[in-house]
């Protein structure tokens, strides 16, 4: 048997205890029971108590794997417990904005805590109990900064802005969607417009600043969330626990 280099032994099981540990430290705290890792996440920025839904998007990156994932939250009795299995997602080409630092055109996905807004897409109709809009040829998000439509759904024919976004792509990522409500009320020119939650090209693929995950998993979530339960979403949150001041 060939002997192994003993610094290629040491660098392989350094590696493996570093895969190990960051497995291990996810697995912990986002735990099957659900109770540690919503209660820790919620520590942080405090959900409105209206709310008993939370989509929590997480960067789950390590060293030169990238990976970013979707838990979803349902409260019930004051606890806060795992809704579906983890769900794989992708986001801005750029990586997450910190907080308050996110602008026209960066392709980064920005940080904080959201509104879930209406649900959209190509159909007449979805499985969802969201408001719903269906896209049509003519429906355009407006980003240019200039314009007094900013970051608003408008029709093509009814606007004179010089740059905006196709509802209803010929790529088919806006099958379905749920607009994030980021920028929204009130309206800041250059901070960023159509945050959406929409179906990705890809595992592989990165958006413009939006958060994409398959198909059949968004369908999983218009499916599940309820207006009643005042549904928010978590952009990279800042674990936090109740020893922390």
């Amino acid at each position: 048997m060939k002997k192994r280099n003993p610094v290629y032994v040491a660098i392989l099981s350094c590696l493996s205890a570093l895969v190990f540990l960051s497995a291990t430290a996810c697995a912990g705290f986002f735990s099957a029971g659900g109770i540690k890792p919503a209660g820790a996440l919620l520590l942080g920025p405090q959900m409105p108590p209206e709310t008993s839904q939370a989509l929590v998007v997480v960067d789950d990156s390590f060293l030169f794997f990238t990976s970013h994932r979707v838990y979803a939250l349902q409260k019930a009795e004051n606890t806060w417990r795992h809704a579906l299995d983890p769900i794989d997602a992708v986001i801005g080409r750029n990586g997450f904005a910190s907080p308050g630092e996110k602008r026209e055109g960066d392709g980064r996905t920005p940080s904080g805590l959201f509104r879930l807004g209406t649900a959209f897409g190509y159909d007449e109709t979805i499985d969802t109990r969201l408001p719903y809009r269906r896209a049509l040829p003519d429906d355009v998000w407006i980003d240019d900064v200039a314009d007094p439509d900013y970051n608003r759904w408008v029709k093509q024919s009814q606007t004179r802005a010089s740059s905006f976004e196709s509802m209803r792509r010929a790529d088919d990522l806006y099958k379905y969607g749920l607009v994030i409500e980021y920028n929204t009320d009130p309206v800041v020119p250059g901070r960023g417009s159509a945050i959406f939650f929409h179906v990705w090209a890809g595992p592989k693929s990165t958006t413009s600043g939006c958060v994409a995950v398959a198909e059949e998993d968004i369908r999983k979530i218009l499916a599940w969330l309820d207006p009643a339960a005042r549904p928010g979403i978590w952009l990279n949150p800042i674990p936090v626990s109740k020893e922390d001041p």
